[in-house]
């Protein structure tokens, strides 16, 4: 079976539709900082969790060139107003082009809002997460979908979504049976695992059935495994071959033997006739 060309069949199946943003791209716009003066370092649970996430939600929509996905940097989303900014770990902008990268992303400059945003609490901002940014994205912002999750097994754990309906109404997203949440904006599930001697609950995205998206360390071993498959196919191939050719060349040898004994036996009737 090949898992990698069925993920990519899947893959296009499940793609979101959505229309282009009507801005331009736009790396930088002078004036707005892109970066804190006194950043708060993260734990490393909390990088962990925020990169691996990122990379497989990167790679998913890189087939897109119109799908944008940031990683911790800064989102403005009131021209004229630095204080109106925002800086998810995580966000998706459907419809707004994957490059250049961008040192922030401003909302009217590029004519698309982030569609999906996602942070990972921490002690700093485990509250403003949880509960004032809920309707700064959801309403102030216009996105469509939020998203909070607690990586660190040391913390009780948290995992909740809400959803902006087309009447502007914010409802939150209820869990499945698995507790796993939907992203009708991604047409992604969302579910964490707990990762054993790392002590951490990593939020993973899996297509609507099931599959889940590899990380880039698991998209290597998958394709290392499938070398190694070919490797074997090749070998097992090569090997049939050869005992292939070794009976045909017996065979032909046999028959070989087989006619010169009949012409001996021919050639000993022939003597005996003549006496």
């Amino acid at each position: 079976m090949n898992i990698i060309g069925d993920f990519a069949i899947k893959q296009q199946k499940y793609m979101p539709v959505f229309p282009k943003a009507t801005g331009t791209p736009t790396q930088y716009i002078p004036g707005y900082p892109y970066e804190d003066e006194h950043p708060m370092p993260a734990t490393e649970l909390h990088g962990v969790q925020a990169n691996i996430f990122f990379d497989q939600i990167y790679r998913y929509f890189q087939v897109d060139e119109n799908i944008h996905v940031g990683l911790d940097n800064f989102i403005y989303y009131r021209e004229g107003d630095i204080t109106k900014v925002v800086a998810p770990d995580v966000y998706v902008v459907l419809g707004a082009a994957k490059l250049p990268l961008r040192r922030s992303f401003y909302t009217w400059a590029e004519g698309a809002v982030p569609t999906v945003a996602f942070e990972f609490l921490s002690d700093a901002t485990a509250r403003q997460d949880q509960h004032e940014k809920v309707p700064v994205y959801l309403q102030d912002i216009g996105v469509q979908e939020y998203f909070i999750h607690q990586p660190d097994t040391e913390r009780p754990e948290v995992f909740q979504g809400w959803r902006r309906q087309e009447q502007g109404n914010i409802i939150e997203i209820e869990p499945d049976a698995s507790g796993a949440l939907f992203s009708e904006a991604l047409n992604l599930r969302l579910q964490w695992e707990y990762r054993p001697g790392e002590e951490i609950r990593l939020l993973r995205p899996y297509l609507p059935d099931g599959t889940p998206i590899a990380t880039s360390i698991e998209m290597q071993h998958l394709k290392e495994s499938a070398e190694r498959q070919v490797e074997i196919e090749v070998a097992r191939r090569q090997h049939a071959e050869r005992v292939a050719a070794e009976a045909e060349r017996v065979a032909a040898e046999a028959e070989h033997r087989r006619q010169a004994d009949a012409e001996e036996l021919e050639r000993l009737r022939a003597e005996l006739a003549k006496r």
